[in-house]
Protein backbone atom coordinates (compact mmCIF):
# COMPACT_ATOMS: atom_id res chain seq x y z
CA UNK A 1 0.00 0.00 0.00
CA UNK A 2 1.54 3.54 -0.90
CA UNK A 3 1.70 6.31 1.68
CA UNK A 4 -0.65 8.88 2.09
CA UNK A 5 -0.14 12.63 2.86
CA UNK A 6 -1.39 13.03 6.38
CA UNK A 7 -0.95 17.10 6.66
CA UNK A 8 1.10 19.86 4.61
CA UNK A 9 3.62 21.28 6.96
CA UNK A 10 4.71 24.76 7.19
CA UNK A 11 7.08 26.31 9.19
CA UNK A 12 6.34 30.22 10.45
CA UNK A 13 7.31 32.43 13.46
CA UNK A 14 3.16 32.25 14.30
CA UNK A 15 1.62 29.41 14.30
CA UNK A 16 -1.47 29.88 16.02
CA UNK A 17 -2.05 33.44 13.89
CA UNK A 18 -1.10 31.68 10.51
CA UNK A 19 -3.39 28.83 11.27
CA UNK A 20 -6.03 31.23 12.11
CA UNK A 21 -5.88 32.54 8.20
CA UNK A 22 -6.08 29.11 6.92
CA UNK A 23 -9.26 28.35 8.85
CA UNK A 24 -11.04 30.71 6.99
CA UNK A 25 -9.36 30.34 3.64
CA UNK A 26 -10.38 26.62 4.01
CA UNK A 27 -13.27 27.03 6.22
CA UNK A 28 -11.42 24.68 8.67
CA UNK A 29 -11.26 23.98 12.00
CA UNK A 30 -8.03 23.93 14.45
CA UNK A 31 -7.38 21.55 16.76
CA UNK A 32 -9.05 21.09 19.95
CA UNK A 33 -6.03 21.52 21.83
CA UNK A 34 -4.35 24.17 19.86
CA UNK A 35 -4.16 27.73 21.68
CA UNK A 36 -2.54 30.91 21.08
CA UNK A 37 1.65 30.59 21.88
CA UNK A 38 1.50 26.42 20.94
CA UNK A 39 4.72 26.07 18.86
CA UNK A 40 2.24 23.61 16.55
CA UNK A 41 -0.95 24.27 15.36
CA UNK A 42 -3.41 21.77 13.37
CA UNK A 43 -5.88 23.02 10.95
CA UNK A 44 -8.14 20.27 9.34
CA UNK A 45 -10.38 21.03 6.73
CA UNK A 46 -12.30 18.78 3.81
CA UNK A 47 -9.70 18.97 1.59
CA UNK A 48 -6.26 18.78 3.25
CA UNK A 49 -5.20 19.22 6.80
CA UNK A 50 -2.23 21.69 7.32
CA UNK A 51 0.07 21.66 10.51
CA UNK A 52 2.13 25.11 11.58
CA UNK A 53 5.23 25.01 13.30
CA UNK A 54 7.25 27.56 14.71
CA UNK A 55 10.14 28.58 13.77
CA UNK A 56 12.98 31.10 14.52
CA UNK A 57 14.04 31.95 11.19
CA UNK A 58 12.12 33.85 8.68
CA UNK A 59 11.27 33.12 5.28
CA UNK A 60 14.25 33.69 2.84
CA UNK A 61 13.33 32.69 -0.52
CA UNK A 62 10.36 31.30 -2.88
CA UNK A 63 8.41 28.42 -1.65
CA UNK A 64 9.74 25.19 -3.29
CA UNK A 65 5.88 23.69 -2.67
CA UNK A 66 2.75 25.85 -2.50
CA UNK A 67 -0.65 25.09 -2.51
CA UNK A 68 -2.70 25.49 -5.43
CA UNK A 69 -6.86 26.80 -4.33
CA UNK A 70 -9.59 26.04 -5.86
CA UNK A 71 -13.01 27.91 -4.82
CA UNK A 72 -15.94 25.83 -4.39
CA UNK A 73 -18.74 28.12 -4.01
CA UNK A 74 -17.65 31.05 -5.95
CA UNK A 75 -15.70 32.27 -9.32
CA UNK A 76 -11.64 32.72 -9.18
CA UNK A 77 -12.34 36.36 -8.93
CA UNK A 78 -14.68 36.56 -5.86
CA UNK A 79 -11.92 33.85 -4.16
CA UNK A 80 -9.62 36.48 -4.68
CA UNK A 81 -11.40 39.14 -3.42
CA UNK A 82 -12.04 36.99 -0.27
CA UNK A 83 -8.51 36.39 0.51
CA UNK A 84 -6.90 39.19 0.02
CA UNK A 85 -10.11 40.88 2.34
CA UNK A 86 -8.78 38.28 4.88
CA UNK A 87 -5.37 39.14 4.32
CA UNK A 88 -3.33 37.78 1.38
CA UNK A 89 -1.48 39.52 -0.87
CA UNK A 90 -1.49 39.46 -4.92
CA UNK A 91 1.68 38.68 -6.23
CA UNK A 92 1.26 37.61 -9.56
CA UNK A 93 -1.82 37.91 -11.99
CA UNK A 94 -1.41 34.90 -14.66
CA UNK A 95 -5.53 35.72 -15.30
CA UNK A 96 -5.95 35.25 -18.83
CA UNK A 97 -8.69 37.20 -21.50
CA UNK A 98 -10.51 34.00 -22.53
CA UNK A 99 -10.83 33.44 -18.43
CA UNK A 100 -8.31 30.84 -17.92
CA UNK A 101 -5.11 31.60 -15.66
CA UNK A 102 -4.24 32.19 -12.22
CA UNK A 103 -3.39 34.56 -9.19
CA UNK A 104 -0.34 34.13 -7.06
CA UNK A 105 -0.50 35.27 -3.52
CA UNK A 106 0.58 35.25 -0.42
CA UNK A 107 -0.58 34.85 3.34
CA UNK A 108 0.46 36.79 5.77
CA UNK A 109 3.82 35.16 6.58
CA UNK A 110 4.90 35.26 2.76
CA UNK A 111 4.07 31.61 1.85
CA UNK A 112 2.78 31.42 -1.77
CA UNK A 113 -0.52 29.62 -3.28
CA UNK A 114 -2.35 30.38 -6.22
CA UNK A 115 -5.81 30.52 -7.09
CA UNK A 116 -7.25 28.98 -9.62
CA UNK A 117 -10.44 28.48 -11.53
CA UNK A 118 -13.59 27.20 -10.22
CA UNK A 119 -15.35 24.06 -11.32
CA UNK A 120 -17.93 25.43 -12.80
CA UNK A 121 -15.40 28.12 -14.74
CA UNK A 122 -13.16 25.20 -16.19
CA UNK A 123 -16.53 24.04 -17.56
CA UNK A 124 -17.00 27.25 -19.11
CA UNK A 125 -14.38 28.49 -20.43
CA UNK A 126 -13.34 24.85 -22.06
CA UNK A 127 -16.67 24.19 -23.41
CA UNK A 128 -16.51 27.52 -24.84
CA UNK A 129 -13.36 26.97 -26.71
CA UNK A 130 -14.79 23.91 -28.03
Amino acid sequence: MASLVRHVTIDCADPYGLAGFWVEVLDGALGKDDNPGDDEVLVESAGVSLLFIRVPEGKAVKNRIHLDLQPQDRSRDEEVERLVAAGATVLADRRTPDGKGWVTMADPAGNEFCVERSQAERIATDSAGA
